[in-house]
């Protein structure tokens, strides 16, 4: 932030960063406008593939919705080291929107789903039996994802095709057991936004689930989801702490993350995404939650609330 900025324009401007197909915001993301209003903060979308965008005149930048980015991550990576303040920062997107930091995170003891990786060039040998899911490990929306069971013939030569074709793409594959717990219980988010401490609890929503077969390609930018509130347990709370610590650079540099968990065989919570690019973030589902993203802005931009 710059006072030249707050000097000239009387108010400190913040970019919500989308992309073309999203230029008015996700709807989500909407809800925040008015509170940053009601604090002397102009907001304003722009995508962060424009070209005439000027990034330095904006005191901050949120990465909101840029969820074209997958084909073209190396280009969003390089954007995010240019933005003269990014949140949240380049070299956690960069660390995030690879889908390898789960072996860092699982390396570091906390609980994930287990992983196995197929890279580009690398054949592939289903196991016998069992239901899996294959995804790339650069992604977004649950794009390019599909859920095989693999005693069927079918399936097996549908999961086989789904790896070689991400890998004919120069795609790093993912494939991991699905949890079928996620059929009953779904899948939980817990959401956390900046506090004076570092990231601090905000709230938690059910997500219920979303793969009910092989990967068909989606239309759109992401798959649609069936949201409601949820609320967390301890157990759930405690790994998804441990995980924040476990990010490079430590969690105190964070805006806002979003950590994904499913039960697993056991029924304990295992991670499935750690979320810290661009996650929904559910505002409309807990009461003050966009207010609280908007104080975490607001002291972010170094101004005093009130």
């Amino acid at each position: 932030m710059t006072d030249h900025h707050q000097s000239t324009r009387g108010e400190p401007r913040v970019a919500f960063v989308t992309c073309a197909e999203l230029p008015d915001l996700d709807p989500d993301d909407r809800l925040l406008l008015d509170p940053l209003a009601r604090r002397g903060v102009s907001a304003e979308a722009l995508d962060w593939a424009d070209p005439t965008a000027d990034w330095p005149a904006y005191d901050l930048a949120v990465l909101r919705s840029p969820w074209d980015y997958a084909l073209r991550r190396d280009e969003f990576v390089a954007w995010a080291s240019r933005v003269p303040a990014l949140a949240n920062p380049a070299d956690v997107v960069r660390w995030n929107t690879d889908k390898r930091y789960l072996a860092e995170l699982s390396a570091a003891g906390v609980p994930t789903v287990p992983t196995s990786w197929v890279a580009p060039g690398e054949s592939w040998l289903p196991p016998a039996r069992g239901e899996y899911v294959v995804k790339p490990a650069v992604s977004a929306g649950s794009r390019d994802t599909g859920r095989y069971d693999l005693a069927d013939p079918r399936h097996r030569e549908l999961a086989v095709a789904h790896v070689r074709r991400l890998s004919d793409a120069g795609r790093l594959a993912m494939v991991q057991p699905y949890l079928d717990a996620v059929d009953t219980a779904g899948e939980t988010a817990l959401l956390f936004l900046a506090g004076p401490g570092g990231p601090t609890f905000s709230h938690a929503i059910r997500k219920g689930p979303m793969l009910t077969g092989p990967d068909l390609e989606v239309t759109g930018l992401y798959r649609p989801e069936e949201i409601t509130a949820r609320t967390a347990t301890a157990q759930q709370l405690a790994v998804a702490e441990r995980a924040l610590a476990a990010v490079p650079g430590g969690p105190g540099r964070l805006l806002y993350a979003r950590v994904d968990l499913i039960p697993g065989p056991d029924g304990a919570p295992l991670l499935v995404e750690l979320e810290l690019t661009e996650p929904s973030l559910f505002l409309a589902h807990a009461d003050g939650a966009a207010d609280r993203l908007a104080d975490a802005i607001l002291a972010r931009l170094g101004r005093a609330a009130g």
